[in-house]
């Protein structure tokens, strides 16, 4: 299968394109203005300890605080050990200790926050999830940090193994690597890209995280509060770290000064993938020759058309999404339950694909056209959870339901590609829909209506949008003329074409 990494990098914008079979599988978008937080540690404060929802939010210099749940505190066997004894704190005393957590550090399962953390407490955490819409961060005191070949786990001796490496040998003689070459006291997690790497090459990269991992205690000892200890690569350099391996055939990039940064890169932690990067000097922008614009404006819309004629609909809420198949133009050429089979069929890996390109997370719910048939629900099941093995993201299906639901989750670190690239409408404020003209017009009569005994004059200025001045001047002229008759009052319509669709001015002449 061929892959090609498309980078198109400006000053403004960096725009990431994973491309399968000459269609887009991932994209990636990072703006300086809004760049994202993920891998990011931080020297943080605890502001408010929350025993209800077993949660603690941190300053750590943002806009907005994070939010750390229980199970991702962490801290030293000492300063566990010494809260056993005492029982419980002195609320006027400050812990420092666990800014700068001891290799005996465990997981704090089966205690309470309020056991754990004080509000004015230093703390050292790392972005997990970015900001979305109007949550903060999601923080842990579980630092990670990423290399090429392995993720080192500072704060743990656990040696795990990526689970897209299937093959149980390799994954054997991969734990021996790492125990063997490991400092004691030491985790790390083994990448895909590892599978077959050397021990000079794994050597290397724990010497790298190590040597990383030394400076970054060294800073946070010696920083303020809240303060960025440490700042995870930026999109292009992270992209190849994370996403150019053996299995990608061409890395194209089109900006000559991030060309010669990336190579740099690539030389120091992946030599041998250095020729498989070219800079891209045609004089067609880079996305558009190869259609990713087209793709990614696709990727906004809510109805995706499949080729059988039928389509599905993607409505996203901030914690849920849902997803609605339907036939559409699709007629089939035997009969109805094969129609709709065929139609589901489709429609799963069209889904699959989407959840992947547009980066949708969290609970998920996939209305599928009703079968009876429970092969045929059986077979479309199976379907979609081998069309979902490409996706990175950590996936969860539940079995397909009677009524032909799907329900899923998946993980959610960053914000959709809709999100991203979208803001809600200035006109609805996100909702969706607006009030019917007719609707509007009512409103102006109830509440001329209303207040016609109330004050003097003889007329009624109503300055309103054109659409409503129109259905005021043609379709409900009657009632128009009528009102004028009820209040004894000349109304007159005057359209702005400035207003809001929603919004009128009611002026009474004295």
């Amino acid at each position: 299968m061929s892959t090609e990494i498309l980078i198109n990098s400006r000053r403004y914008e960096v725009r990431i394109a994973i491309v399968e079979k000459g269609t887009l599988s991932e994209f990636h978008l990072q703006r300086p203005t809004e760049k994202g937080l993920i891998g990011n540690i931080y020297k943080g404060k605890v502001v408010r300890v929350l025993p209800g929802m077993q949660a603690a939010f941190v300053n750590i210099g943002l806009e907005r605080t994070g939010f750390l749940y229980v199970d991702d505190v962490y801290l030293s066997q000492n300063e566990l050990d010494s809260r056993m004894l005492i029982g419980e704190h002195d609320p006027e005393e400050k812990v420092y200790s666990s800014i700068i957590p001891e290799s005996d550090l465990r997981r704090t399962q089966g205690m309470n926050i309020e056991d754990l953390l004080n509000e004015g407490q230093d703390i050292l955490v790392q972005v997990s999830k970015d900001p979305i819409g109007s949550k903060g961060a999601r923080l842990t005191c579980h630092i990670t940090l990423p290399g090429r070949n392995l993720v080192f786990i500072p704060l743990t001796e656990h040696i795990g193994i990526s689970r897209k490496i299937e093959d149980e040998e390799v994954r054997r003689k991969l734990k021996e690597q790492i125990e063997r070459l490991r400092p004691e006291g030491t985790g790390f997690i083994v990448r895909t890209v590892a599978e077959n790497a050397s021990d000079e090459e794994l050597e290397a990269d724990m010497e790298f995280l190590l040597l990383l991992w030394d400076e970054i205690q060294d800073i946070a000892i010696a920083s303020e509060v809240p303060s960025l200890v440490y700042e995870d690569l930026d999109i292009t350099l992270r992209s190849v770290r994370d996403l150019f391996t053996h299995e990608v055939d061409n890395l194209i990039i089109d900006d000559s000064e991030t060309y010669k940064r990336l190579r740099d890169f690539v030389k120091t932690f992946a030599p041998q993938l250095t020729d498989k990067i070219s800079l891209y000097q045609d004089d067609t922008p880079l996305f558009e020759a190869h259609g990713i614009d087209a793709e990614i404006n696709r990727a906004t819309e809510k109805k995706v058309w499949l080729r059988s004629g039928g389509y599905i609909i993607i409505e996203s809420t901030e914690a849920l999404s849902v997803i609605d198949v339907n036939t559409g133009r699709f007629v089939g050429k035997n009969n109805l339950n094969e129609t709709i089979f065929k139609t589901n069929m489709e429609a799963a890996k069209e889904i699959a694909y989407q959840l992947r390109l547009r980066n949708i997370g969290g609970i998920i719910i996939i209305d599928f056209i009703d079968m009876d048939n429970e092969e045929h629900r059986e077979e479309l099941f199976a379907h979609f959870k081998e069309a979902v093995k490409k996706d990175k993201s950590r996936i969860n299906i539940l079995k397909l339901s009677e009524f032909g639901l799907v329900q899923m989750t998946r993980k959610r670190s960053s914000e959709n590609l809709t999100q991203m690239m979208c803001e809600p409408c200035h006109y609805c404020a996100g909702e969706g829909i607006l009030k019917s003209r007719r609707t509007i017009c009512y409103e102006l009569f109830r509440k001329i209506s209303r207040n016609a005994d109330r004050t003097g004059g003889f007329s009624i200025t109503l300055r309103v949008h054109p659409r409503i001045a129109d259905m005021l001047n043609k379709e409900e002229k009657n009632t128009l003329s009528q009102l004028e008759k009820d209040t004894h009052k000349k109304l007159v319509v005057v359209p702005v074409k400035d207003l809001h669709i929603e919004k009128y001015d009611i002026i009474w002449h004295q």
